[in-house]
């Protein structure tokens, strides 16, 4: 990544750090706007965290990352986690000296690299930034990972006005941007991909076929650590009980991780009309999301896109830092709680057929050019933000 020259401007040199496969969709975009803006050089490092789900989006996406840190370990510790991409990222970081680094979301590695950078003098740019609960077990520990990357960070690119606010009242250092969502350039990307992709449509369709597009069906995702134990407990119970309804299929992608996977496996597997199903690539999933009459999940990213499909969402969580959808009556807290998740889930599957319950898209976390602006703001296109 030597600097070029050309005359009395240069390319600057723009990392992008991620390691998760939300992470992967949510920056695969911006990754290629920059690859594709003649003012900036371009390099992708990963951390290596879900390897396999990981490397899907990077092809899907056509992007092949400079640098790979491959740091994950079996049983591995937060802090564990934390200090070895710590390390190894400050090794990339002095070897390829970019001019600057991007980084999303949440993530240990999100906080990692900005600590990395920031030690370094390198500018951070926070994509997704301001995000807020203000309590800090919920989510944990991301609530406390993006509050410290936008201590930090120079540049503060956030979702929606809101996000921006609480940054503007926290006297962020930073520079506030509202740019709109990456993952919806990221979802929009895909849509059209699959509508223009035959054989890729069809392939969805085969992968799919053991659905009866003749129910409705209740797509469910769930991974958060506050919700180990009773409150996975709570969620098996409710889908035991929704899976009885012969109007209605279920399909749960089931995490990997043995405080999910175990639970759900052992109180779900055999119940009728309900498909445990291994974790999804993002393609079959954008696929399930826009099929399905209902999506329950404890994903923040999710809320973000289904709301975007005009999809009800109801969130296996107290508190969201995505008011937005709320407010517009897309999403619904509804906790771990089984009886309330019935009652919810039913009241949309009993109105599904309903002339006023046909979908409406929502868009509070863009439209689609999220990442056009990130680049814009890279090259001095956006004026600066009034102090």
């Amino acid at each position: 990544m030597d600097r070029s020259t050309h005359d009395n401007w240069y390319l600057m040199k723009v990392m992008s750090i991620f390691g998760t496969r939300p992470e992967a969709i949510k920056m695969a975009p911006l990754v290629r706007a920059i690859e594709a803006s003649p003012e900036l050089a371009g390099a992708v490092c990963v951390t290596g965290q879900h390897r396999m789900m990981l490397d899907q989006v990077l092809s899907f996406f056509g992007i092949m990352p400079a640098i790979d840190l491959d740091v994950m370990v079996p049983n591995q510790t937060l802090n564990g986690l934390m200090s070895r991409v710590l390390a190894r990222l400050d090794e990339a970081l002095a070897e390829h000296r970019p001019d600057y680094v991007l980084v999303h979301g949440d993530t240990t590695t999100a906080l990692a690299a900005t600590f990395a950078a920031f030690h370094r003098g390198i500018p951070v740019g926070h994509v997704e930034a301001g995000l807020r609960t203000y309590d800090l077990t919920q989510p944990w520990p991301e609530e406390m990972n993006r509050q410290v990357v936008d201590r930090m960070a120079r540049d503060l690119f956030s979702s929606t006005e809101q996000s921006a606010t609480h940054l503007r009242e926290e006297r962020a250092p930073g520079r506030i941007f509202v740019t709109g969502n990456t993952v919806i350039d990221a979802l929009l990307m895909t849509l059209d991909r699959i509508d223009a992709d035959a054989e890729l449509k069809g392939a969805l369709d085969r992968q799919f076929s053991f659905l009866d597009p003749r129910r409705r069906l209740v797509l469910v995702t769930g991974h958060r650590r506050e919700n180990f134990g009773e409150g996975f407990a709570q969620v098996c119970e409710a889908l035991a009980t929704l899976a009885q309804r012969q109007d209605t299929e279920i399909v749960y992608p089931v995490h990997l991780n043995p405080n999910v996977h175990g639970p759900v496996h052992e109180c779900l597997t055999g119940k009728p009309n309900l498909h445990l199903i291994p974790p999804l690539d993002y393609v079959p999933f954008v696929s399930l999301m826009r099929r399905a009459t209902v999506i329950l999940t404890d994903s923040g990213g999710v809320q973000e896109e289904a709301s975007s499909l005009g999809k009800p969402v109801l969130v296996m969580r107290d508190v969201t830092e995505r008011p937005e959808a709320v407010a517009a009556g897309m999403v619904e807290l509804v906790g771990t709680d089984a009886a309330r998740i019935i009652a919810r889930v039913t009241r949309i599957l009993d109105l599904a057929d309903s002339p006023s319950s046909s979908a409406v898209r929502i868009t509070p976390y863009g439209d689609g050019g999220a990442s056009r602006r990130i680049v814009d703001v890279l090259c001095g296109r956006i004026p600066l933000p009034l102090a």
